[in-house]
């Protein structure tokens, strides 16, 4: 029978027989079995860790084990609900509520939390430990994410989710023993270390120790302002994730209750991302097409993921000529909606406030960005999440599932399929190649469904014949998986033409903003809403959207044309990973001069450890009395190491005083220092 079966023998699960077929651990085995025992640290898409201990079981022969970390085996006789189990599994909770900050009322995840949900599940009605009473500072300071570290249970699924999934690494274990917390090097905040705000580690946090940073209050200032004009605009993947919060299941598509929601909250226009993800599909897919031909600043990465340009910003510099130029559909909205909507609504432009509704807490973090902020007017006010749109509907008390939908208002509202599917990974490949089909071709698509750039591989490869044109796309989803493309491309390992990268598994439907589900499908139940709302719609090519027309033909004139870039596209700059971040190499008394040199990655890559290395040996061992032409200034110059210029791609780079000097060699640098060496011993003599 297990021949039959293609299973590797059985395990006894409390007195149940189950085949062991492809499970990678015993905990899988016994969730199979339909048993779901608690657990903190474990994720079937990262590493093993065993922290929590809270997934033990009895195994014959064995004793207690946490079953995450034993290999099904043949033979295995398991129980799960001893009382030796039960015991010790309500101690290790206790553990953890003792060393827990115990604000449970007032706590962003307290509808959602998995320590009040164990503490429920497993009886535990008083902690009998001492109550822990250390006091961290919490963690404010970014744009996107709130950290709690009074709130954490250590369970590490922060630090993996980082490291593991999206190669970053941006926080870690610090200290040992009692005095162990999570955070980013150096004690800093997560606003000045190489956190991209991607929001997974806010995903994966079962407690509220890491929560997206809350506008709520902001938004209702706003609303409440009778001489403010609100307009909301609600990306693609919010509608197949807000209903989770009122109980509905993952992929629901709750977009009219959604828009009904905001016009009874006071927000006086609702209009659809997807509209201007419409609008960046013909930007974009121009753009393309343009370089394709020309064989120019290929391969083509997208540019629609905020966390993904931060990231190619700190990690691959030297990329970015390849990002495309266009904005996010975010930004873009904010663009359009600050030219178009004052002359439409009749209002002033700072009476206007935009307020996107996002899955991303990186989104936040983007709409601060100051290429997007002019004349102190930002393109977009406020970025919700979509968990945080969910807190003030309950904040209202409008029952949710009772709304009668309504529509989204026009111009701004009206999309087609392809501007709706950019929130599953694959979707922007797809609604470009919908475009580039017809562009190149010159004839209709017919079959919109192109299947092959679908699917939750890590990296995948398409590849397609546009006429004459075989077009090579490539489609990555985590950033660990952006790391290892951008890598091929760096070393010339891959042909791709075009590449898509978003930074959430699955992309946006999986976003930090959105609601943390422990649902163990739901990213393939939200990417199928996405695609049945594309099916719903009777236009499925951006190029088909009669108001994206409109738009070009009143307002941006020609495809990728002055004004289109004016207002769709921008540009983007090396970035430094740490902040405020400097070793001194030599230090003196009373320095005249200070020499910083960059020894971050790209820096230090080019060669600035060792430039570091002579011109720290060049200011020690030489006489500087002899180029200011008196003895006692060989003591003049401070020689320090810093991380980033935010100039990597013209590394290496150093600064004597205030004037910085890319490209740098050591004949350059020498001649710089000593032309700064030669003007200060002129202001000393005089």
């Amino acid at each position: 029978m297990h021949k039959a079966m293609n299973t590797k023998g059985t395990v006894t699960i409390d007195g149940l027989m189950i085949p062991i077929e492809d499970e990678r651990n015993l905990l899988e085995l016994i969730r199979k079995a339909d048993i779901e025992l608690p657990t903190f640290c474990y994720h079937s898409h990262l590493s093993t860790y065993g922290a929590c201990r809270l997934c033990i079981c009895d195994i014959e022969g064995m004793g207690i084990q946490a079953s995450c970390a034993i290999e099904p085996k043949d033979g295995l006789v398991v129980r799960t609900n001893t009382a030796e189990v039960r015991q010790i599994r309500k101690i290790n909770l206790e553990l953890l509520l003792a060393n827990h900050d115990i604000s449970c009322p007032s706590c962003a995840r307290s509808n959602n939390c998995k320590l009040q949900d164990l503490t429920r599940r497993l009886g535990v009605t008083k902690v009998r430990f001492k109550k822990t009473d250390k006091v961290a500072p919490i963690d404010n300071h970014s744009w996107s994410i709130i950290h709690d570290p009074n709130k954490c249970v250590l369970c590490g699924d922060c630090v993996r989710v980082c490291k593991e999934m999206q190669s970053v690494g941006a926080i870690d274990f610090i200290n040992r023993g009692a005095r162990t917390i999570v955070g980013p090097a150096f004690s800093k905040s997560l606003n000045d270390v190489e956190c991209v705000y991607c929001g997974q580690c806010v995903s994966v946090c079962p407690v509220g120790a890491l929560v997206p940073k809350p506008e709520t209050e902001e938004v209702w200032k706003a609303i409440n302002d009778p001489d403010k004009y609100v307009v909301a605009q609600l990306a693609p993947a919010v509608r197949v994730a807000l209903g989770e919060g009122f109980g509905m299941e993952p992929g629901t598509i709750s977009t009219g209750q959604i828009v009904a929601a905001l016009k009874r909250m006071g927000f006086d226009q609702v209009y659809d991302t997807s509209f201007t993800a419409d609008l960046t599909v013909v930007e974009e897919a121009t753009e393309f097409i343009q370089r394709k031909l020309n064989g120019e600043r290929l391969p083509q990465f997208t540019s629609c993921c905020p966390s993904w340009v931060k990231f190619a910003e700190q990690y691959y510099p030297e990329l970015l000529p390849n990002l495309s130029t266009c904005k996010s559909p975010q930004q873009m909205f904010g663009s359009v909606a600050r030219q178009v909507l004052p002359k439409v609504l009749n209002i002033k432009s700072e009476n206007l406030v935009v307020v996107s509704i996002m899955p991303c807490t990186a989104k936040k973090f983007e709409a601060k960005r100051e290429e997007f902020i002019h004349d102190g007017l930002a393109d977009v006010d406020h970025v919700l999440t979509t968990e945080g749109l969910g807190r003030m509907i309950h904040e209202t008390g409008i029952q949710f599932n009772k709304l009668k939908p309504e529509s989204f208002d026009l111009p701004l509202g009206f999309k087609t399929g392809a501007g709706v599917i950019f929130g599953n990974t694959g979707g922007v490949t797809e609604a470009v190649l919908r475009f580039a089909y017809e562009k190149i071709t010159g004839e209709t698509l017919i079959d919109t469904e192109l299947k092959m750039t679908r699917g939750l591989d890590g990296i995948r490869r398409v590849e397609m014949q546009l006429g004459e044109l075989k077009i090579k796309l490539g489609i990555a989803h985590t950033l660990s998986n952006a790391r290892k493309v951008c890598e091929d491309v760096k070393n010339g390992i891959n042909d791709f033409d075009l590449i898509e990268i978003m930074s959430c598994p699955g992309g946006c439907i999986a976003g930090g903003g959105q609601p943390v589900s422990f649902d163990p499908d739901f990213r393939q139940k939200r990417i199928q809403g996405l695609y049945n709302v594309d099916k719903q719609l009777e236009l499925r090519k951006s190029q088909d959207n009669p108001f994206v027309k409109e738009l070009y033909d009143t307002v941006l004139g020609e495809v990728g044309g002055h004004k289109a870039h004016e207002l769709l596209h921008t540009d983007y700059r090396g970035r430094k990973r740490i902040t405020d971040q400097v070793i001194n190499i030599r230090n003196t008394s009373q320095p005249k001069i200070e020499l910083y040199v960059c020894v971050g990655t790209n820096c230090y890559l080019k060669g600035s450890q060792e430039l570091l290395k002579k011109l720290t040996n060049y200011v020690v061992e030489n006489k500087l009395e002899d180029i200011v032409g008196f003895e006692g200034q060989e003591e003049m110059v401070d020689v320090k190491a810093t991380f980033c210029f935010e100039r990597c791609e013209r590394g290496p780079v150093l600064r004597v005083n205030d004037q910085i000097l890319e490209h740098a060699t050591f004949e350059k640098a020498k001649a710089l220092l000593d032309k700064e060496v030669q003007r200060i011993g002129t202001l000393i003599k005089v």
